[in-house]
Formats: structure tokens, C-alpha cells, sequence
């Protein structure tokens, strides 16, 4: 089960990344997409969760979140609301690519961080070297781009997006095992927070005009298209698989997995959308896999002898 869920999370945030890349040719701006998202996920989730809180009783909050009001609004704010707000907020200022290294890339390091402060997970010497190797690997597939960053603009703007983004998605990762969540209820939750906060939000100030939204001229398939992808396959998916991920592997070894999706993004945009590959693509596979292969590694138990 837990290889499994970790399959498909990788595809689906592989999939993430190329249909960002190409929904940036389309009528919806970063925003949009995120009311797609959070309604999409909304629609099946929030009946959801108030099935789940009546038929068993659980000490939900709100009557739709299985979860109490705590881990509800905890893990709400950094796994809902505080990503998807991050990240797509960055894609006004950087392009994908720089979304393909920085968010997923950037996930070992910041959850092994938050692990070792919040539940004391000691860092071994082979998972330091794989998040060594990870870092180098990411930095080989997207560094060139990365350094133009610096040379003026507003590009840096969105790379501290994406860091952040990846930041928020880490410390729902530590909360999730730290509150052993169930996945499903977990997933719930965190839609929950997220739908109730942005959702009437966002409609209120595009219907008035503060906000610039291209909701209304936007064709109805992209529309049901961002909804179907964004919300039901990011978030409702991707988002049980990820928890399932985490409750096997832990925090550690699950953001570590996830850090095939920037070479994979990228080897799927070289054949889906005509981009170049480049020699430090290849370099860059490499040392993430050998990273993966050092990093996923549980310690061996150390022998401890009986005092009389």
C-alpha cells in the first residue's frame, strides 16, 4: 500500500508541473486555478466529511471536518490554504521550471529540518548524504535557470514563493505524522479549512471587481478541465496517497521519494513539449536517485545490551 501511494503521488505531481507549464498559455490566471482547485476538492470532500462526522460520530469540527478543530485548522493552513496560495502565487513571478526544483526539490531538506526539531527524528549520516545528493541533483536539472534569477527583475520573488510553498507542504507533512492522522480524514480536513477560508473569499472580491479574475470569460472545459486535475486529482488523490505515504515511510523518507518529480517533470516535458535536454538533466536523475537510494534507507537497530 505504501509503495503504491507513493506511485501515484509522483505521477500526479509530475503531472502537476507539465500542466502548469501549459496552463500558463490558457485564459486562467494563478489565483483561478486555485479556486478551481479548492472547489473541485470541495465538492467531493465536504459531503464527505459531514457523511463521515454523522454516521460515526466523530469529534468533528464544524460538522464537516472529521478532525477537531486543532489539527483541522493547523494542517488546513499549511497543507491547503498556505500552499496552494504560495505556490501559485509564485507562478505570477517565476516560470514552472523554477516551481520544478524549488517546491518538490526543496521538500527533503525542509521536512528532515522540521522532523528533527518537532519529533526529535534523528538525522544518520546515509540520510544526510542523500539529501546532499538530492540537493545536488536538483540544483544540476534547474541551476542554469535559477541563476538568472539574479541577474534583475522580479523573478526572485516567486523562487521565495516556491520555498515557501515547500516549506508549508513539509510542516503538514510533520503535523500529519505527528497527529497520526488517518489519510482520508487528514485529506478531508484540510479541504475543509482551505474551501471555507479562500473559496467565498475569492468570489466576493472578483464579483466586486478588487480582484482580477478571468473566471467568467474563461471557457467552461478549462474551467471543469482546472476543477477535475487541480481538485480532484491533486488534492483528493494525491492528497490521501501523500498521507498514505507518510504513515508508512514517515515524513522523512515520503518527501524524499517525491524528489523523482523534478527530473521526471522535466523528462516529460522534453517529450510532451518540445523542451531541450541537456546533459545536466541526466547528471542531475542521477545523483537524485542515488539520494533516494541512501535516503529511503531505514537504520539498522542498534543492539543495546542488558543491564543485571
Amino acid at each position: 500500500m505504501g509503495r503504491a501511494a507513493a506511485i501515484v503521488t509522483v505521477l500526479v505531481w509530475t503531472s502537476f508541473i507539465v500542466i502548469a507549464r501549459a496552463s500558463a498559455q490558457h485564459t486562467l490566471n494563478p489565483f483561478d486555478i486555485a479556486f478551481c482547485r479548492m472547489l473541485g476538492a470541495g465538492l467531493i470532500l465536504l459531503p464527505w466529511g459531514a457523511w463521515m462526522v454523522r454516521r460515526r460520530g466523530l469529534p468533528g469540527w464544524l460538522g464537516l471536518s472529521p478532525l477537531p478543530w486543532r489539527p483541522t485548522v493547523l494542517c488546513g493552513l499549511f497543507g491547503g490554504l498556505g500552499y496552494a496560495m504560495l505556490a501559485y502565487a509564485g507562478f505570477f513571478y517565476a516560470p514552472a521550471g523554477h516551481a520544478a526544483v524549488l517546491m518538490p526539490g526543496s521538500l527533503p531538506l525542509w521536512t528532515t529540518l522540521l522532523a528533527a526539531l518537532i519529533l526529535r527524528t534523528p538525522i544518520s549520516a546515509a540520510r544526510g548524504l542523500g539529501l546532499l545528493l538530492i540537493v545536488g541533483g536538483d540544483l544540476l536539472v534547474g541551476g542554469a535557470s535559477l541563476l538568472h534569477a539574479w541577474h534583475g527583475g522580479e523573478v526572485w520573488k516567486g523562487d521565495l514563493l516556491f520555498v515557501c510553498a515547500a516549506c508549508c507542504w513539509s510542516t503538514y507533512s510533520v503535523l500529519a505524522r505527528r497527529f497520526a492522522l488517518d489519510a482520508v480524514q487528514a485529506t478531508i480536513a484540510v479541504t475543509v479549512f482551505a474551501v471555507l477560508c479562500y473559496v467565498p473569499a475569492y468570489a466576493l472580491l472578483a464579483a466586486s471587481g478588487m480582484v482580477h479574475s478571468r473566471l467568467a470569460v474563461a471557457p467552461l472545459g478549462e474551467v471543469v478541465f482546472q476543477m477535475l486535475f487541480q481538485g480532484v486529482g491533486s488534492v483528493v488523490i494525491s492528497g490521501i496517497s501523500f498521507t498514505l505515504m507518510i504513515s508508512h515511510f514517515g515524513p522523512v523518507r515520503s518527501t524524499m521519494l517525491t524528489a523523482l518529480v523534478p527530473g521526471l517533470s522535466a523528462l516529460t516535458a522534453v517529450a510532451l513539449l518540445n523542451e531541450p535536454l541537456s546533459w545536466n538533466l541526466g547528471a542531475g536523475l542521477a545523483l537524485v536517485t542515488l539520494g533516494i537510494v541512501f535516503g529511503v534507507q531505514t537504520p539498522a537497530p542498534v543492539a543495546v545490551r542488558a543491564r543485571t
